[in-house]
Formats: structure tokens, C-alpha cells, sequence
């Protein structure tokens, strides 16, 4: 049974529901495997928890959002 795993920032419902059903279609269509045979799960990490090049991404993007209004 193909797992697949997602670790992201917060997401919204809409946006799982999305990233789920489009995953699993992807991948069942690639692997040639049934869909319903597929196992999907989102694992959300506050941005406080993410580090990209030494800074928390709550940072990056602050920093982000000033150099793009």
C-alpha cells in the first residue's frame, strides 16, 4: 500500500483536500496502482519550527513581504 507523506506550514482545508486528491492521482496514475490502494498524510510544523539558511521561515517571509508588497 503506496504512503505518501506531506510536512508543510499551515494549510486550509480546501488546500489539503486539494493537495491529497491531486497527490494520489498523480501518483496512482505514475505507479499504475488503484487509488484507493493509497494512504495520504499532511503533517502541519508551525513556520516557527522551519529553518531555511539559519532564519525561521515566520522570518523569512516577514522579510520577503517587505522586499515584495
Amino acid at each position: 500500500m503506496p504512503y505518501i507523506t506531506i510536512e508543510s506550514g499551515a494549510l486550509s482545508d480546501e488546500q489539503k483536500e486539494e493537495l491529497i486528491r491531486r497527490l494520489t492521482e498523480t501518483a496512482s496514475a505514475i505507479m499504475n496502482v488503484p487509488q484507493e490502494f493509497f494512504v495520504t498524510t499532511i503533517k502541519e510544523v508551525p513556520d516557527k519550527n522551519f529553518g531555511i539558511g539559519g532564519k525561521t521561515i515566520d522570518q523569512v517571509k516577514a522579510e520577503y513581504l517587505k522586499k515584495h508588497p
